[in-house]
């Protein structure tokens, strides 16, 4: 069941989220497609999640890489606000490292030379 959230902007306004409703049984005052209000501002949810992807940054640059991507969802949720997204039954993060060995450059940096 889809259902709609209303997050408050810091400045003024609002955004209209779909987020998905809770499987099992529905309740009678709460109908499908009715627009219900979040418990937190868009960027409060927002800021919280931001807040979380820096610790785990700060975590891997500390194994000292030359590039760290970190890539992860996030899902609103009108009590929770926002959220990291689950696969299954965890929540997840895909991080990759990238090291380069002094003197040589990054595939990146390589460039062809055009042939004659």
């Amino acid at each position: 069941m889809q259902e709609f959230v209303r997050f408050p902007l810091t400045d003024g306004g609002s955004v209209v989220v779909e987020v998905e409703g809770e499987p099992g049984l529905e309740q009678a005052s709460v109908p499908s497609g009715v627009l219900r209000k979040a418990t937190t501002t868009f960027e409060h949810a927002l800021g919280e999640v931001r807040e979380a992807a820096a610790a785990a940054l700060a975590q891997f640059r500390g194994l000292g890489p030359d590039e760290v991507e970190l890539k992860f969802g996030v899902k609103l949720d009108a009590q929770a606000g926002a959220v990291i997204a689950r696969t299954g039954l965890q929540g997840q993060f895909e991080v990759k490292l990238k090291w380069v060995r002094a003197g040589e450059p990054s595939t990146e940096d390589a460039v062809a030379e055009p042939e004659d």
